[in-house]
């Protein structure tokens, strides 16, 4: 195994098991017998939890820039692209496996004990912010109307994962039609 596949046997199952179980639930015995890598190679990549933390806090944002470029592409004219934001939500919300955004979870469980966790944190959902500024300042929108949707996005996040529902990425996204319609 290369070391870059071994990186990515550790980061994959570090990421399976804290987002379905916590980070502060899950010790790195459990990582090394859900990777089947040793303790050693896994300190090895990884000098601390809080950097294997980082490692796939750093997957999610790539997951998650990709799932909304990617729903976002598909969608046809700006005012569709804006909206497409919440069609991403929709998708992901209804997966068997979704507990919530895995930084919001990071920041409830870290974000006061690890400075580094939090500036991972605060950066994802600054990219998001600037991806949406970025959807709206195409579609000719007001400065002011990217950080409405985004605040849509992330109050969606939080309610569906503690209603288990699936329910609030319609309800954003009804409301963030309301939002561009005012303002275009």
């Amino acid at each position: 195994m290369t070391t870059e596949e071994r990186r990515e046997r550790i980061v994959d199952a570090a990421d399976r098991l804290f987002y379905s179980r916590g980070i502060g639930q899950v010790g790195m015995d459990a990582v090394r017998d859900e990777s089947g890598v040793s303790l050693k190679a896994i300190y090895r990549e990884f000098p601390s939890k809080e950097d294997l933390v980082l490692a796939v806090l750093e997957r999610r944002h790539r997951m998650w820039v990709a799932g909304v470029e990617g729903a976002v592409a598909r969608a046809g004219n700006p005012r569709e692209r804006l909206l497409a934001v919440y069609d991403f939500l929709a998708e992901w919300f209804s997966e068997k496996d979704f507990r919530g955004c895995g930084f919001i979870n990071a920041w409830g469980e870290l974000g006061a004990a690890s400075s580094r966790v939090a500036e991972a944190v605060r950066a994802h959902k600054r990219s998001f912010q600037e991806q949406v500024d970025r959807l709206v300042a195409e579609a000719g929108g007001p400065p002011t109307l990217g950080p409405q949707l985004a605040i849509l996005a992330e109050g969606a996040q939080t309610t569906a994962a503690i209603a288990r529902s699936p329910d609030a990425a319609a309800a954003a996204r009804e409301a963030a039609r309301t939002l561009i319609d005012a303002a275009l």
